[in-house]
């Protein structure tokens, strides 16, 4: 006789079971078509950094190197340089001559921003970042600095070269 409950108590699961997964075969499916559309990510998404400028088309970032300092995986590196009357690039005294960030270490964990004074540093919403080449993953300045708005100067800088005006 408890065999017999046995048997129709597992029937009973099995039947539950299925019914829960016939249900949810009619609901409609919540798929996204990611590569044929843009991916839908959420507004607290942590992407690849973007470096930000003032209301002015200069940098924000004025190398205080507290961003590298807050790093847990040591992935960001930054060499100082003095801003002259002459050549302003930042709103401070400093700005940052080189600034990467090594992607192949870096864990997104947002310590970087919530340690820039400035917020010159944040999160943007890019994802792709697969490479095959780890030396592709490491961002150089050029590549995170946000574009200048309509109507501002800014400045272009390639640390190879120096500073040009315009973009």
């Amino acid at each position: 006789m408890a065999n017999l409950t046995e048997i129709f108590s597992a029937a009973k699961t099995i039947t539950k079971g299925m019914g829960i997964t016939f249900g949810e075969m009619l609901q409609p499916a919540l798929t996204e078509a990611y590569p044929d559309g843009p991916a839908q990510l959420q507004e607290r998404y942590r992407g690849t950094h973007v470096l930000k400028r003032d209301e002015n088309g200069l940098e924000k970032c004025v190398a205080c190197f507290l961003c590298a300092a807050a790093c847990p995986s040591d992935c960001i590196y930054i060499e100082a340089a003095e801003n002259s009357d002459k050549l302003r690039i930042s709103g401070g005294e400093r700005y940052a001559k080189v600034y990467n960030i090594d992607y192949n270490r870096c864990i997104f964990c947002g310590y970087c921003v919530e340690a820039c004074p400035t917020d010159a540093i944040t999160h943007g919403h890019a994802f792709e970042n697969a490479s095959y080449d780890t030396s592709t993953l490491i961002y150089r300045k050029e590549k995170m600095l946000e574009a200048p708005a309509a109507g501002q100067a800014g400045l272009a800088y390639d640390s190879q070269a120096g500073p040009s005006a315009g973009h």
